[in-house]
Protein backbone atom coordinates (compact mmCIF):
# COMPACT_ATOMS: atom_id res chain seq x y z
CA UNK A 1 0.00 0.00 0.00
CA UNK A 2 2.76 2.47 0.89
CA UNK A 3 4.68 2.00 -2.38
CA UNK A 4 1.35 2.34 -4.16
CA UNK A 5 0.87 5.71 -2.45
CA UNK A 6 4.34 6.80 -3.54
CA UNK A 7 3.61 5.89 -7.15
CA UNK A 8 0.21 7.58 -6.95
CA UNK A 9 1.81 10.86 -5.94
CA UNK A 10 5.23 10.50 -7.57
CA UNK A 11 4.54 13.08 -10.28
CA UNK A 12 3.45 15.65 -7.68
CA UNK A 13 6.59 15.01 -5.64
CA UNK A 14 8.80 15.33 -8.72
CA UNK A 15 7.14 18.64 -9.59
CA UNK A 16 7.67 19.86 -6.04
CA UNK A 17 11.34 18.83 -6.17
CA UNK A 18 11.75 20.76 -9.42
CA UNK A 19 9.98 23.81 -7.94
CA UNK A 20 12.23 24.08 -4.87
CA UNK A 21 15.21 24.05 -7.24
CA UNK A 22 13.91 26.55 -9.82
CA UNK A 23 12.03 28.78 -7.31
CA UNK A 24 9.53 29.54 -10.09
CA UNK A 25 5.76 29.72 -9.53
CA UNK A 26 4.14 26.37 -8.93
CA UNK A 27 1.28 25.22 -6.74
CA UNK A 28 -0.12 21.73 -6.29
CA UNK A 29 -3.50 22.79 -4.92
CA UNK A 30 -6.11 25.20 -6.27
CA UNK A 31 -6.76 28.38 -4.26
CA UNK A 32 -10.07 29.04 -6.04
CA UNK A 33 -13.10 28.77 -3.73
CA UNK A 34 -14.96 27.15 -6.63
CA UNK A 35 -12.69 24.11 -6.40
CA UNK A 36 -14.23 22.96 -3.11
CA UNK A 37 -17.59 21.61 -1.96
CA UNK A 38 -18.82 24.22 0.50
CA UNK A 39 -22.18 22.60 1.23
CA UNK A 40 -20.50 19.41 2.40
CA UNK A 41 -17.97 21.49 4.33
CA UNK A 42 -20.71 23.41 6.14
CA UNK A 43 -22.52 20.18 7.03
CA UNK A 44 -19.31 18.65 8.41
CA UNK A 45 -18.46 21.80 10.38
CA UNK A 46 -21.97 21.98 11.84
CA UNK A 47 -21.66 18.37 13.01
CA UNK A 48 -18.76 19.37 15.29
CA UNK A 49 -20.58 22.28 16.93
CA UNK A 50 -21.78 21.26 20.40
CA UNK A 51 -20.64 17.70 19.73
CA UNK A 52 -17.61 15.54 20.49
CA UNK A 53 -14.93 15.60 17.83
CA UNK A 54 -14.46 12.05 16.45
CA UNK A 55 -10.90 11.08 17.32
CA UNK A 56 -10.09 7.83 19.08
CA UNK A 57 -6.73 8.00 20.87
CA UNK A 58 -5.00 6.18 23.73
CA UNK A 59 -5.19 7.40 27.30
CA UNK A 60 -8.61 9.07 27.10
CA UNK A 61 -9.39 11.02 30.27
CA UNK A 62 -12.46 13.18 29.79
CA UNK A 63 -12.98 16.01 27.30
CA UNK A 64 -12.11 19.67 26.89
CA UNK A 65 -14.57 22.15 25.39
CA UNK A 66 -13.50 24.51 22.61
CA UNK A 67 -13.24 28.25 23.16
CA UNK A 68 -15.89 30.49 21.52
CA UNK A 69 -15.27 31.72 17.98
CA UNK A 70 -13.77 35.23 17.54
CA UNK A 71 -16.93 35.86 15.52
CA UNK A 72 -18.98 35.51 18.70
CA UNK A 73 -20.30 32.04 17.91
CA UNK A 74 -20.34 29.47 20.70
CA UNK A 75 -18.73 26.39 19.18
CA UNK A 76 -19.03 23.99 22.09
CA UNK A 77 -16.96 21.29 20.37
CA UNK A 78 -15.54 18.79 22.85
CA UNK A 79 -12.14 17.18 22.34
CA UNK A 80 -10.85 14.01 23.91
CA UNK A 81 -8.25 14.68 26.55
CA UNK A 82 -5.42 12.14 26.69
CA UNK A 83 -2.73 11.79 29.32
CA UNK A 84 0.77 12.90 28.40
CA UNK A 85 2.15 9.52 29.47
CA UNK A 86 -0.23 7.66 27.17
CA UNK A 87 0.55 9.86 24.16
CA UNK A 88 4.32 9.65 24.64
CA UNK A 89 4.18 5.88 25.16
CA UNK A 90 1.98 5.37 22.08
CA UNK A 91 4.25 7.48 19.90
CA UNK A 92 7.27 5.54 21.14
CA UNK A 93 5.63 2.25 20.21
CA UNK A 94 4.85 3.57 16.71
CA UNK A 95 8.34 4.92 16.07
CA UNK A 96 10.20 1.84 14.79
CA UNK A 97 7.64 0.87 12.18
CA UNK A 98 7.47 4.41 10.80
CA UNK A 99 11.27 4.69 10.74
CA UNK A 100 11.64 1.37 8.91
CA UNK A 101 9.12 2.38 6.23
CA UNK A 102 11.84 4.38 4.48
CA UNK A 103 11.82 7.75 2.70
CA UNK A 104 9.73 6.74 -0.33
CA UNK A 105 6.96 5.11 1.66
CA UNK A 106 6.81 8.00 4.15
CA UNK A 107 6.69 10.53 1.32
CA UNK A 108 3.79 8.63 -0.26
CA UNK A 109 1.84 8.60 3.00
CA UNK A 110 2.50 12.32 3.59
CA UNK A 111 1.34 13.23 0.10
CA UNK A 112 -1.82 11.16 0.52
CA UNK A 113 -2.52 12.99 3.81
CA UNK A 114 -2.06 16.33 2.03
CA UNK A 115 -4.31 15.29 -0.83
CA UNK A 116 -7.11 14.31 1.54
CA UNK A 117 -6.65 17.51 3.52
CA UNK A 118 -6.96 19.42 0.26
CA UNK A 119 -10.26 17.70 -0.48
CA UNK A 120 -11.49 18.96 2.90
CA UNK A 121 -10.24 22.52 2.40
CA UNK A 122 -13.75 23.96 2.68
CA UNK A 123 -14.11 22.31 6.06
CA UNK A 124 -10.67 23.51 7.12
CA UNK A 125 -11.63 27.03 6.01
CA UNK A 126 -14.57 27.17 8.41
CA UNK A 127 -12.44 25.66 11.17
CA UNK A 128 -9.70 28.25 10.65
CA UNK A 129 -12.16 31.12 10.29
CA UNK A 130 -14.03 30.32 13.51
CA UNK A 131 -10.93 29.73 15.63
CA UNK A 132 -8.58 32.47 14.36
CA UNK A 133 -10.93 35.24 13.22
CA UNK A 134 -9.56 35.21 9.67
CA UNK A 135 -12.01 36.33 6.96
CA UNK A 136 -13.43 33.41 4.99
CA UNK A 137 -11.44 33.66 1.76
CA UNK A 138 -8.16 34.06 3.64
CA UNK A 139 -9.11 31.14 5.90
CA UNK A 140 -9.82 29.03 2.82
CA UNK A 141 -6.62 29.90 0.99
CA UNK A 142 -4.10 30.29 3.81
CA UNK A 143 -5.66 27.58 5.96
CA UNK A 144 -6.18 25.15 3.08
CA UNK A 145 -4.23 25.04 -0.23
CA UNK A 146 -1.47 27.48 0.76
CA UNK A 147 -0.82 25.55 3.97
CA UNK A 148 -0.91 22.28 2.04
CA UNK A 149 1.64 23.68 -0.42
CA UNK A 150 3.89 24.49 2.54
CA UNK A 151 3.49 20.94 3.86
CA UNK A 152 4.35 19.55 0.42
CA UNK A 153 7.35 21.86 0.24
CA UNK A 154 8.61 20.38 3.52
CA UNK A 155 8.13 16.83 2.19
CA UNK A 156 10.07 17.73 -0.96
CA UNK A 157 12.99 19.17 1.01
CA UNK A 158 12.97 16.17 3.34
CA UNK A 159 12.92 13.67 0.49
CA UNK A 160 15.71 15.53 -1.33
CA UNK A 161 17.95 15.57 1.76
CA UNK A 162 17.27 11.91 2.64
CA UNK A 163 17.93 10.86 -0.98
CA UNK A 164 21.07 12.92 -1.45
CA UNK A 165 23.35 9.95 -0.78
CA UNK A 166 23.30 6.34 -1.90
CA UNK A 167 21.57 3.93 0.47
CA UNK A 168 24.13 1.18 -0.28
CA UNK A 169 27.71 1.12 -1.56
CA UNK A 170 30.43 -1.43 -2.36
CA UNK A 171 33.67 0.07 -1.01
CA UNK A 172 36.85 -1.36 -2.50
CA UNK A 173 40.32 -0.13 -1.57
CA UNK A 174 43.55 -1.41 -3.13
CA UNK A 175 45.71 -3.01 -0.42
CA UNK A 176 48.94 -4.02 -2.07
CA UNK A 177 49.60 -6.04 -5.20
CA UNK A 178 46.64 -8.12 -6.34
CA UNK A 179 44.83 -7.47 -3.10
CA UNK A 180 41.64 -5.44 -2.43
CA UNK A 181 39.83 -4.71 0.81
CA UNK A 182 36.10 -4.75 0.09
CA UNK A 183 33.21 -3.72 2.30
CA UNK A 184 29.48 -3.57 1.72
CA UNK A 185 28.10 -0.45 3.38
CA UNK A 186 24.49 0.42 4.18
CA UNK A 187 23.33 3.91 5.15
CA UNK A 188 20.18 4.25 7.23
CA UNK A 189 18.12 7.42 7.65
CA UNK A 190 17.41 7.49 11.38
CA UNK A 191 14.91 10.01 12.81
CA UNK A 192 15.83 12.10 15.84
CA UNK A 193 12.86 10.90 17.92
CA UNK A 194 9.50 12.22 18.98
CA UNK A 195 8.39 15.50 17.43
CA UNK A 196 6.19 18.12 19.11
CA UNK A 197 4.23 20.69 17.12
CA UNK A 198 2.98 23.61 19.25
CA UNK A 199 0.26 25.41 17.31
CA UNK A 200 -0.53 29.12 17.25
CA UNK A 201 -3.79 31.10 17.38
CA UNK A 202 -3.55 32.89 14.03
CA UNK A 203 -2.31 30.52 11.30
CA UNK A 204 -2.43 27.03 12.82
CA UNK A 205 -2.11 25.13 9.52
CA UNK A 206 0.00 27.57 7.48
CA UNK A 207 2.55 27.86 10.27
CA UNK A 208 2.09 24.29 11.50
CA UNK A 209 2.29 22.16 8.36
CA UNK A 210 5.99 22.78 7.54
CA UNK A 211 7.15 21.36 10.86
CA UNK A 212 4.52 18.61 10.97
CA UNK A 213 5.32 17.24 7.52
CA UNK A 214 9.07 17.79 7.82
CA UNK A 215 9.06 15.62 10.94
CA UNK A 216 6.76 12.96 9.50
CA UNK A 217 8.64 12.66 6.22
CA UNK A 218 11.94 12.20 8.08
CA UNK A 219 10.49 9.43 10.24
CA UNK A 220 9.62 11.18 13.49
CA UNK A 221 6.24 10.52 15.13
CA UNK A 222 4.55 13.79 16.11
CA UNK A 223 2.36 14.93 18.98
CA UNK A 224 0.32 17.92 17.81
CA UNK A 225 -0.49 20.36 20.60
CA UNK A 226 -2.81 23.14 19.34
CA UNK A 227 -3.33 26.41 21.14
CA UNK A 228 -6.28 25.83 23.50
CA UNK A 229 -8.30 28.51 21.66
CA UNK A 230 -7.58 27.14 18.20
CA UNK A 231 -7.97 23.36 18.21
CA UNK A 232 -10.29 22.39 15.33
CA UNK A 233 -7.99 22.99 12.31
CA UNK A 234 -5.22 20.83 13.76
CA UNK A 235 -7.70 18.27 15.12
CA UNK A 236 -9.00 17.80 11.56
CA UNK A 237 -5.40 17.46 10.37
CA UNK A 238 -4.62 14.78 12.94
CA UNK A 239 -7.85 12.96 12.13
CA UNK A 240 -6.93 12.73 8.43
CA UNK A 241 -3.33 11.75 9.16
CA UNK A 242 -4.36 8.93 11.49
CA UNK A 243 -6.88 7.66 8.93
CA UNK A 244 -4.26 7.50 6.15
CA UNK A 245 -1.63 5.91 8.40
CA UNK A 246 -4.00 3.14 9.47
CA UNK A 247 -5.09 2.43 5.89
CA UNK A 248 -1.44 2.25 4.81
CA UNK A 249 -0.69 -0.35 7.47
CA UNK A 250 1.10 1.82 10.01
CA UNK A 251 0.34 2.55 13.63
CA UNK A 252 -1.99 5.58 13.62
CA UNK A 253 -0.25 6.81 16.78
CA UNK A 254 2.53 8.13 14.57
CA UNK A 255 0.36 11.28 14.84
CA UNK A 256 -1.64 12.18 17.95
CA UNK A 257 -3.43 15.24 19.32
CA UNK A 258 -2.70 16.68 22.77
CA UNK A 259 -5.54 18.85 24.06
CA UNK A 260 -5.84 20.37 27.48
CA UNK A 261 -7.06 23.36 29.39
CA UNK A 262 -4.87 26.45 29.52
CA UNK A 263 -3.94 25.70 33.14
CA UNK A 264 -2.69 22.22 32.18
CA UNK A 265 0.52 23.74 30.72
CA UNK A 266 0.75 20.89 28.23
CA UNK A 267 3.26 22.68 26.01
CA UNK A 268 5.90 23.05 28.72
CA UNK A 269 5.25 19.57 30.09
CA UNK A 270 5.63 17.92 26.71
CA UNK A 271 8.52 20.13 25.58
CA UNK A 272 10.77 19.03 28.43
CA UNK A 273 10.04 15.31 28.13
CA UNK A 274 13.29 13.45 27.37
CA UNK A 275 11.58 11.54 24.54
CA UNK A 276 10.83 14.77 22.63
CA UNK A 277 13.70 15.48 20.24
CA UNK A 278 12.19 17.98 17.76
CA UNK A 279 9.97 20.98 18.60
CA UNK A 280 8.22 23.35 16.18
CA UNK A 281 6.75 26.50 17.71
CA UNK A 282 5.10 29.70 16.46
CA UNK A 283 4.08 32.32 18.98
CA UNK A 284 5.30 34.92 21.44
CA UNK A 285 8.94 35.80 21.97
CA UNK A 286 8.72 34.94 25.68
CA UNK A 287 7.40 31.42 25.05
CA UNK A 288 9.77 30.81 22.15
CA UNK A 289 12.80 31.86 24.17
CA UNK A 290 11.66 29.68 27.07
CA UNK A 291 11.62 26.67 24.76
CA UNK A 292 15.04 27.51 23.33
CA UNK A 293 16.50 27.81 26.82
CA UNK A 294 14.75 24.93 28.57
CA UNK A 295 14.06 22.20 25.98
CA UNK A 296 17.76 21.41 25.76
CA UNK A 297 17.21 17.78 24.78
CA UNK A 298 15.44 18.80 21.55
CA UNK A 299 16.16 20.52 18.25
CA UNK A 300 13.92 23.59 18.63
CA UNK A 301 12.55 25.56 15.67
CA UNK A 302 10.83 28.82 16.65
CA UNK A 303 9.11 31.68 14.86
CA UNK A 304 8.59 34.55 17.29
CA UNK A 305 7.63 38.22 17.29
CA UNK A 306 9.36 40.73 15.05
CA UNK A 307 9.36 44.42 14.15
CA UNK A 308 8.74 44.76 10.42
CA UNK A 309 9.82 48.01 8.74
CA UNK A 310 9.07 49.83 5.49
CA UNK A 311 11.65 52.36 4.25
CA UNK A 312 9.82 55.02 2.21
CA UNK A 313 12.32 57.12 0.22
CA UNK A 314 10.46 58.01 -3.02
CA UNK A 315 8.01 56.45 -5.44
CA UNK A 316 6.91 56.57 -9.07
CA UNK A 317 3.37 55.55 -8.08
CA UNK A 318 2.22 57.38 -4.99
CA UNK A 319 -1.37 56.18 -5.24
CA UNK A 320 -0.22 52.61 -5.92
CA UNK A 321 2.11 52.67 -2.91
CA UNK A 322 -0.64 54.00 -0.64
CA UNK A 323 -3.17 51.40 -1.86
CA UNK A 324 -0.68 48.57 -1.46
CA UNK A 325 0.29 49.59 2.07
CA UNK A 326 -3.37 50.11 2.98
CA UNK A 327 -4.20 46.49 2.21
CA UNK A 328 -1.00 45.23 3.83
CA UNK A 329 -1.90 47.03 7.07
CA UNK A 330 -5.59 46.07 7.00
CA UNK A 331 -5.40 42.41 6.01
CA UNK A 332 -6.58 40.23 8.91
CA UNK A 333 -6.37 43.28 11.18
CA UNK A 334 -2.57 43.15 11.16
CA UNK A 335 -2.59 39.79 12.97
CA UNK A 336 0.16 38.36 10.75
CA UNK A 337 3.85 37.93 11.51
CA UNK A 338 4.51 39.46 8.08
CA UNK A 339 2.46 42.68 8.53
CA UNK A 340 4.52 45.91 8.40
CA UNK A 341 4.55 47.99 11.57
CA UNK A 342 7.04 50.84 11.20
CA UNK A 343 6.73 53.10 8.13
CA UNK A 344 9.98 55.09 8.09
CA UNK A 345 9.51 58.40 6.22
CA UNK A 346 11.92 61.35 6.01
CA UNK A 347 10.59 64.30 7.98
CA UNK A 348 11.07 66.57 4.95
CA UNK A 349 8.92 64.34 2.75
CA UNK A 350 9.56 62.35 -0.43
CA UNK A 351 9.60 62.77 -4.21
CA UNK A 352 6.73 61.12 -6.08
CA UNK A 353 5.11 61.01 -9.53
CA UNK A 354 2.63 63.54 -8.14
CA UNK A 355 5.39 66.02 -7.20
CA UNK A 356 6.99 66.40 -3.77
CA UNK A 357 4.92 65.09 -0.86
CA UNK A 358 5.45 66.33 2.68
CA UNK A 359 5.51 63.89 5.58
CA UNK A 360 1.95 64.93 6.42
CA UNK A 361 0.83 64.30 2.83
CA UNK A 362 2.40 60.84 2.84
CA UNK A 363 0.62 60.08 6.12
CA UNK A 364 -2.71 61.36 4.78
CA UNK A 365 -2.24 59.45 1.52
CA UNK A 366 -1.87 56.14 3.38
CA UNK A 367 -4.67 57.00 5.83
CA UNK A 368 -6.95 57.98 2.96
CA UNK A 369 -6.24 54.73 1.13
CA UNK A 370 -7.14 52.73 4.26
CA UNK A 371 -10.32 54.75 4.67
CA UNK A 372 -11.32 54.12 1.06
CA UNK A 373 -10.45 50.42 1.26
CA UNK A 374 -12.49 49.91 4.42
CA UNK A 375 -15.19 52.49 3.76
CA UNK A 376 -17.90 49.90 3.11
CA UNK A 377 -18.29 47.86 6.35
CA UNK A 378 -19.72 44.85 4.52
CA UNK A 379 -16.65 44.70 2.29
CA UNK A 380 -14.27 45.73 5.04
CA UNK A 381 -14.96 42.74 7.32
CA UNK A 382 -13.96 40.42 4.48
CA UNK A 383 -10.53 42.05 4.64
CA UNK A 384 -10.06 42.63 8.37
CA UNK A 385 -11.71 39.51 9.78
CA UNK A 386 -12.19 39.58 13.55
CA UNK A 387 -9.83 40.24 16.46
CA UNK A 388 -8.55 36.88 17.68
CA UNK A 389 -8.24 37.59 21.41
CA UNK A 390 -8.32 40.17 24.19
CA UNK A 391 -4.57 40.71 24.04
CA UNK A 392 -4.74 41.97 20.45
CA UNK A 393 -7.73 44.16 21.30
CA UNK A 394 -5.82 45.75 24.20
CA UNK A 395 -2.90 46.55 21.87
CA UNK A 396 -5.24 48.17 19.36
CA UNK A 397 -7.13 50.20 21.95
CA UNK A 398 -4.01 51.49 23.71
CA UNK A 399 -2.21 52.59 20.52
CA UNK A 400 -3.87 56.02 20.42
CA UNK A 401 -2.08 56.96 23.65
CA UNK A 402 1.37 56.34 22.16
CA UNK A 403 1.65 59.35 19.85
CA UNK A 404 -0.17 61.66 17.46
CA UNK A 405 -3.06 59.79 15.86
CA UNK A 406 -3.13 60.17 12.07
CA UNK A 407 -5.97 57.70 11.53
CA UNK A 408 -8.31 56.58 14.29
CA UNK A 409 -9.39 52.98 14.61
CA UNK A 410 -13.07 52.30 13.96
CA UNK A 411 -15.31 49.55 15.28
CA UNK A 412 -17.23 47.78 12.53
CA UNK A 413 -20.34 45.65 12.83
CA UNK A 414 -20.12 42.35 11.02
CA UNK A 415 -23.30 41.80 8.94
CA UNK A 416 -23.33 38.05 9.65
CA UNK A 417 -21.83 37.90 13.13
CA UNK A 418 -23.01 40.83 15.28
CA UNK A 419 -20.91 39.73 18.28
CA UNK A 420 -17.63 39.72 16.33
CA UNK A 421 -15.02 42.27 17.46
CA UNK A 422 -13.78 44.11 14.35
CA UNK A 423 -11.34 47.03 14.27
CA UNK A 424 -9.85 49.05 11.43
CA UNK A 425 -6.14 49.99 11.67
CA UNK A 426 -4.90 52.91 13.73
CA UNK A 427 -1.99 55.00 12.38
CA UNK A 428 0.17 56.85 14.89
CA UNK A 429 2.87 59.43 14.12
CA UNK A 430 6.11 59.11 16.07
CA UNK A 431 9.53 60.71 15.95
CA UNK A 432 12.77 58.82 15.43
CA UNK A 433 13.60 59.31 19.13
CA UNK A 434 10.49 57.34 20.18
CA UNK A 435 12.20 53.98 19.78
CA UNK A 436 10.91 52.71 23.12
CA UNK A 437 7.50 52.63 21.39
CA UNK A 438 8.16 51.50 17.81
CA UNK A 439 11.14 49.34 18.77
CA UNK A 440 8.89 46.50 19.99
CA UNK A 441 6.13 44.54 18.31
CA UNK A 442 2.54 45.79 18.63
CA UNK A 443 0.64 42.77 17.33
CA UNK A 444 -2.60 43.77 15.66
CA UNK A 445 -4.09 46.68 13.65
CA UNK A 446 -1.45 49.22 14.68
CA UNK A 447 1.15 50.98 12.50
CA UNK A 448 3.57 53.80 13.19
CA UNK A 449 4.59 56.54 10.77
CA UNK A 450 8.06 57.37 12.03
CA UNK A 451 9.52 60.75 11.04
CA UNK A 452 13.25 60.34 10.39
CA UNK A 453 15.95 62.87 9.59
CA UNK A 454 16.70 61.21 6.25
CA UNK A 455 16.57 57.91 4.41
CA UNK A 456 19.99 57.17 5.89
CA UNK A 457 18.50 57.45 9.38
CA UNK A 458 15.64 55.20 8.23
CA UNK A 459 18.29 52.61 7.30
CA UNK A 460 19.85 52.91 10.76
CA UNK A 461 16.50 52.39 12.48
CA UNK A 462 15.65 49.47 10.18
CA UNK A 463 18.99 47.79 10.95
CA UNK A 464 18.88 48.43 14.68
CA UNK A 465 15.31 47.32 15.35
CA UNK A 466 15.68 44.28 13.10
CA UNK A 467 18.91 43.11 14.68
CA UNK A 468 17.76 43.74 18.26
CA UNK A 469 14.15 42.62 18.05
CA UNK A 470 13.92 40.57 14.86
CA UNK A 471 11.88 40.94 11.69
CA UNK A 472 10.11 38.57 9.31
CA UNK A 473 9.55 41.01 6.42
CA UNK A 474 10.83 44.38 5.21
CA UNK A 475 9.92 46.66 2.32
CA UNK A 476 11.30 49.70 0.53
CA UNK A 477 9.89 52.30 -1.86
CA UNK A 478 12.41 54.25 -3.93
CA UNK A 479 13.07 55.40 -7.48
CA UNK A 480 16.82 55.36 -6.80
CA UNK A 481 18.80 52.24 -7.69
CA UNK A 482 21.40 53.31 -5.11
CA UNK A 483 18.77 53.40 -2.37
CA UNK A 484 17.33 50.03 -3.45
CA UNK A 485 20.81 48.50 -3.40
CA UNK A 486 21.55 50.04 0.02
CA UNK A 487 18.26 48.66 1.40
CA UNK A 488 19.10 45.22 0.06
CA UNK A 489 22.47 45.37 1.82
CA UNK A 490 20.71 46.46 5.02
CA UNK A 491 18.26 43.58 4.67
CA UNK A 492 21.18 41.15 4.38
CA UNK A 493 22.70 42.70 7.51
CA UNK A 494 19.40 42.21 9.37
CA UNK A 495 18.73 38.80 7.81
CA UNK A 496 15.21 39.58 6.60
CA UNK A 497 13.29 39.09 3.34
CA UNK A 498 12.90 42.34 1.38
CA UNK A 499 10.15 43.51 -1.01
CA UNK A 500 10.84 46.46 -3.31
CA UNK A 501 8.32 48.93 -4.78
CA UNK A 502 5.19 46.81 -4.41
CA UNK A 503 2.31 48.80 -5.89
CA UNK A 504 0.15 46.11 -7.55
CA UNK A 505 -1.40 42.80 -6.57
CA UNK A 506 1.51 41.39 -4.53
CA UNK A 507 1.86 42.46 -0.89
CA UNK A 508 4.68 42.34 1.63
CA UNK A 509 2.54 40.08 3.86
CA UNK A 510 2.46 37.29 1.27
CA UNK A 511 4.91 34.39 1.13
CA UNK A 512 4.70 31.89 -1.74
CA UNK A 513 5.59 28.26 -1.13
CA UNK A 514 8.33 26.77 -3.32
CA UNK A 515 9.69 30.25 -4.14
CA UNK A 516 9.88 32.56 -1.11
CA UNK A 517 12.02 31.61 1.87
CA UNK A 518 9.78 32.30 4.87
CA UNK A 519 11.86 33.68 7.75
CA UNK A 520 15.62 33.23 7.63
CA UNK A 521 16.90 32.19 11.02
CA UNK A 522 19.26 35.17 10.75
CA UNK A 523 17.64 37.49 13.32
CA UNK A 524 15.83 37.11 16.67
CA UNK A 525 12.34 36.68 15.12
CA UNK A 526 13.09 33.10 14.07
CA UNK A 527 15.91 30.67 14.74
CA UNK A 528 15.42 28.89 11.40
CA UNK A 529 14.13 29.40 7.88
CA UNK A 530 10.91 27.41 7.74
CA UNK A 531 11.34 26.57 4.05
CA UNK A 532 14.86 25.35 3.33
CA UNK A 533 17.05 22.26 3.51
CA UNK A 534 18.40 23.07 6.97
CA UNK A 535 14.85 23.04 8.35
CA UNK A 536 14.53 19.34 7.55
CA UNK A 537 18.13 18.14 7.86
CA UNK A 538 18.24 18.49 11.64
CA UNK A 539 15.36 16.03 12.01
CA UNK A 540 17.32 12.90 11.06
CA UNK A 541 20.80 11.41 11.12
CA UNK A 542 22.59 8.92 8.88
CA UNK A 543 23.65 5.73 10.66
CA UNK A 544 25.76 3.30 8.67
CA UNK A 545 26.62 -0.37 8.93
CA UNK A 546 29.40 -2.18 7.05
CA UNK A 547 30.60 -5.73 6.60
CA UNK A 548 33.36 -7.43 4.64
CA UNK A 549 32.47 -8.78 1.23
CA UNK A 550 32.60 -12.56 1.35
CA UNK A 551 34.05 -14.54 -1.53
Amino acid sequence: MTQELYERHRETLEQALAAIESREYWSAYSESPKAYDHEAAKAAFDSYVSGEFPLDQPGADGTVEAAPSPYGVSLGTRYQRSSVEALVEAAGAAKAGWRDAGPKARAGVCLEILQRLNERSGELALAVMHTTGQPFVMALQAGGPHAQDRGLEAVAYAYAEMSRHASKARWEKPAGRDNVVALDKTYHVVPRGLGLLIGCTTFPTWNGYPGLFASLATGNPVIVKPHHACVLPLALTVQVAREVLAEAGYDSNVVTLAVGRSEDRLSTTLATRPEVKVIDFTGSTANGEWLEENARQAQVYTEKAGVNSVVIDSTDSFSGMCRNLALSLSLYSGQMCTTPQNLLVPRDGIETDESHKSFEEVAQGIAGAIGKLLGDPERAVEITGAIVNEGVLEVAESAASLGEVVLEARSLEHPQFPDAVVRTPVLVRLEAVDEEVYGREHFGPVAFLVATGSTDESFEIFRRTGLEHGAITAAVYSTSEDVLAATERAAMDVGVALSCNLTGGVFVNQSAAFSDFHATGANPAANACLTDAAFVAGRFRIVQSRRPVTA
